[in-house]
């Protein structure tokens, strides 16, 4: 059985760092539509389950909707402890491998959710796919789900790869465009409107005319 958990937190102030482009409407709208696309990816990509970590009413009802299970969290806690909970979760439900993705990839797809899982080797073993940036991890799949603790947030993915060899882990790394595109700052906005045509998050950035907003406040320079 394969467990996929995507730990989401507090909509509501979401993405401080792209308040120079989007109030706090548009950013709640964002986030609401990257989930909307991670979880139409997992949805697609034949796993048993896929779970949403939160405590916000409206995004479980969300995630319900798109045929995800919520697991509730009392307490917004933060990435780290949100999947430590599902973590949890999934080993005491006897699964044989634990996925989880941020909300926050929109370009992700079916395709590569499946090559990360498939890449697994023998267990015990660990599947990682970084950030673009080569700092954090987007993407990580564990079998048995209890094989290792994680860390997220910047520098994580060369700490989760040491940690894992130490482990004696049989260690994939698999760098997937997609899952590697995680919306943190205006630039990343940029990409997704240059990559991410077939997502939602893309239609609704493209009706707010993001490109100009993001060319007049410098932003990110149009070429």
């Amino acid at each position: 059985m394969i467990v996929a958990a995507v730990p989401v937190k507090d909509v509501v102030n979401a993405k401080q760092r792209l308040m120079r482009v989007l109030d706090g409407r548009e950013r709640r709208e964002l986030a609401r539509a990257m989930l909307i696309d991670v979880l139409q990816a997992l949805g697609g990509a034949a796993l048993d389950h896929v779970w949403v970590v939160t405590r916000e009413p409206e995004v479980a009802g969300l995630a319900r909707s798109l045929g995800a299970e919520p697991v509730a969290e009392p307490d917004n806690r933060g990435h780290t402890a949100a999947v430590a909970t599902a973590q949890a979760e999934a080993v005491r439900q006897g699964a044989t491998a634990f996925l989880t993705i941020p909300g926050d990839v929109p370009c992700v797809s079916a395709t590569e959710i499946r090559a990360l899982v498939e890449a697994l080797k023998a267990p015990p073993a660990v599947a990682f796919t970084p950030s673009r940036s080569g700092l954090g991890t987007n993407g990580v799949v564990l079998a048995p789900p209890s094989a290792m603790r994680l860390r997220f947030g910047e520098p994580s993915f060369d700490g989760h790869v040491v940690a894992a060899r130490a482990l004696q882990l049989s260690v994939s790394i698999v760098r997937l465009p997609g899952l590697g595109l995680d919306v943190d700052d205006p630039e990343d906005l940029a990409m997704l409107l240059a990559e991410g045509a077939h997502t939602e998050s893309h239609r609704l950035l493209t009706g707010w005319k993001i490109a100009d907003r993001l060319a007049a406040t410098g932003a990110v320079t149009r070429r």
